[in-house]
């Protein structure tokens, strides 16, 4: 009788566990990192701090409210803090006159604000005279664009930013009463005016001015 041929069939070779566990690994891995590089809600700069301890001093101003604001020529209290990344943020009375502007990462009313600024500033300058400080307070990880650090950078905001204690010392040293808030102040640290919620261009730059009118 006769035999059939043996069909001999390729033998597969196996790939060991071991390369196939670490394979998994890298791929997890690059996953991590395309997701931290597209700026993941929580993810920051090593070294950055979301906030930071403030150190006040001086009495602190009346909470803005509707009627004449009482706190014009009163002295403001001064700041003593950071930025995000450690860079010292001082908010004093002495030197030249000064714009404050106290913004929330989550506030749809400076989601809004920042980036109009922010645009005209890159073609327009202040007053000689007239300092810009930014206050990035209210913060919070469980609310939207988080963190602030990320937001402001993206915005490219050109002004130096003091980063608010978790308690946000600042913004109630300053008698915030929403956001966004604006303090103009003269070169001797008297209020000059203050107002909250968004403004237009040319009321950001007559406060501006307001800040040096006194002087």
């Amino acid at each position: 009788m006769p035999t059939r041929p043996i069909t001999r069939h390729p033998k597969h070779r196996r790939i060991p566990k071991l390369w196939i566990a670490v394979a998994a690994i890298v791929v997890i891995a690059a996953v991590i990192a395309v997701a931290a590089s597209r700026g993941g809600g929580s993810n920051a700069a090593a070294g950055t701090e979301q906030t930071r301890p403030v150190e006040v001093t001086g009495a602190p101003l009346p909470t803005l409210g509707t009627g004449p604001d009482a706190a014009v020529g009163s002295v403001i209290p001064e700041l003593h803090g950071a930025s995000f990344d450690g860079t010292p943020v001082d908010v004093t009375r002495a030197g030249q006159a000064k714009l404050i502007l106290f913004v929330a990462h989550w506030c749809p009313h400076c989601q809004r604000e920042v980036p109009l600024l922010a645009d005209f500033l890159r073609s327009h300058t202040l007053p000689a005279g007239v300092q810009l400080v930014t206050v990035a307070t209210a913060t919070s990880a469980d609310l939207p664009n988080y963190p602030p650090s990320a937001w402001l950078a993206n915005q490219h905001w050109p002004a130096p930013i003091l980063a608010d204690s978790a308690d946000s010392a600042a913004a109630k040293a300053f008698g915030l009463p929403g956001y966004p808030y604006f303090v103009a102040v003269d070169s001797a640290g008297h209020v000059v005016a203050r107002t909250s919620g968004e403004i237009t261009t040319d009321q950001f730059m007559n406060l501006a001015q307001r800040a040096l009118s006194v002087d």
